[in-house]
């Protein structure tokens, strides 16, 4: 994930008062006192930004034993909201991840009405948020049926507000109306992308309490996609076209982060979120495969990887291999970053230390400050293999996460077998 996903500034919302609720939100399910977990309730939820334009996702709530539990619903992937709070007839909800949360109020019809509050590098952002009790479809098919099925790979170029372009692959799979994918940076993915194609015309969108896309184009033929706009975040605006290309290659990093000459070691000391001092040179890490997540609790990729890593520990410790992460938050206020943290250790039951480097993700200084062995930091996640002797041996630059399906599945296969190279050689 590019850091600058975090430069958006606040232009001022506009709130307008809402006067008729229901108390609760219980009220809003039907219930089956014969049947467990069959409430469901389903709304299009949108957050609106202040150009006009809707981020749209699928929101579920379910009974689930006796107690509320919502569901964010982007393609394959169900977000679980356990974390709700109903005072008067006002309901408080934070995602499981990200600084991220609702404050709302149940409408007499079923609808929702209220603001998402998002933590950013500078001022919060208050987004107006509105739901809409539906049954399913994030996007009506109002000029008919696709005219063209673009499933499968694409050569995208994104212009910047600069005038500049980026390159990115994107994958797309068709069924009907329904359009699902993902694009994919040299460093990493967008994640779950749902949407629809209708007539000429695609849009996907995507909610994960990080990622908040919209993308809109028109489909000139089973080959060329244009007039594209990417909406991201909260004003976030580029543009982008793309031509089918099945064979396309992700495209090269730009000056990915190595190590500088004369370097071969990492040499480092932070605090854990138990406020104690973990260094790469203690004894825990002496002979063993060391691998470094360089992450931070506001990006979904690293979500993502953390998730994986997590997984990859428990069953690979007793091999002789560890696993540290070094945070590098939004700001350099600690509290914030280890509540933050605290949230990713929880979700995924992290068994191995995450550190608080001090250095904000967005600081231009932030390797010199931090890894200075490294020459610059330009995204994350960063994943270093250290090997039995304490060298760097490999920087993987790119992760590619469940939502890219078969790069996923390129990205643990060589994730495995770097690891079980280096734990496979002898220790000095």
């Amino acid at each position: 994930m590019h850091i600058f996903y975090r430069n958006c500034t606040i232009e001022g919302v506009f709130m307008k008062r809402v006067t008729c609720f229901l108390i609760g939100l219980f009220t809003v399910f039907v219930c089956d006192a014969q049947q467990k977990n069959t409430s469901v309730s389903r709304w299009r939820a949108a957050l609106h930004r202040p150009d006009g334009k809707d981020i749209v996702f699928e929101l579920r709530g379910k009974k689930e034993q006796g107690k509320t539990v919502l569901y964010v619903s982007n393609a394959a992937e169900e977000i679980e909201i356990t974390d709700i709070k109903t005072k008067g007839d006002s309901m408080f909800f934070t995602m499981p991840a990200f600084e991220a949360s609702f404050r709302v109020k149940i409408l007499h019809d079923g609808d929702m009405a209220g603001l998402f509050i998002k933590g950013t590098a500078a001022q919060t952002q208050h987004w107006p948020f509105t739901a809409t009790a539906k049954s399913s479809g994030l996007f009506e098919p109002d000029q008919g049926n696709a005219m063209t099925n673009i499933t499968g790979r694409w050569d995208v170029s994104i212009t910047r507000a600069n005038g500049t372009i980026r390159k990115a692959v994107a994958e797309f799979e068709q069924h009907g109306n329904r359009l699902t994918g993902t694009f994919l940076t040299p460093s990493a993915d967008y994640r779950y992308l749902d949407g629809v194609v209708t007539g000429d015309s695609l849009k996907l969108s995507t909610f994960d309490g990080d990622n908040i896309h919209l993308f809109e184009a028109k489909v000139d033929s089973a080959c060329s996609i244009s007039g594209g706009v990417f909406y991201n975040g909260y004003a976030g605006r580029e543009t982008w076209t793309a031509l089918r290309n099945d064979t396309i290659e992700l495209p090269e990093a730009n000056a990915p982060t190595q190590m500088r000459e004369g370097e071969t070691k990492l040499n480092f000391t932070f605090k854990d979120l138990n406020g104690l001092p973990v260094s790469i040179s203690d004894k825990k890490y002496k002979d063993k495969v060391v691998i470094i997540q360089l992450m931070g609790s506001w990006c979904a990729n690293c979500l993502d990887e953390t998730k994986f890593l997590s997984g990859y520990y428990k069953e690979n410790k007793s091999r002789g291999v560890e696993v540290i992460a070094l945070a590098y938050e939004l700001s350099t206020d600690a509290a914030r970053s280890k509540a933050s943290l605290q949230k990713f250790q929880k979700l995924f039951g992290v068994q191995y230390p995450m550190l608080i480097t001090g250095a904000a993700a967005g600081d231009d200084k932030k390797t010199e400050k931090t890894l200075p062995q490294l020459t610059p930091i330009r995204s994350f996640p960063l994943t270093i293999f250290i090997d039995k002797s304490g060298n760097v041996r490999y920087i993987h630059t790119s992760f590619y996460g469940p939502g890219s399906g078969a790069y996923y599945t390129a990205f643990k296969k060589d994730f495995y077998e770097t690891a079980d190279k280096l734990l496979q050689e002898q220790a000095p």
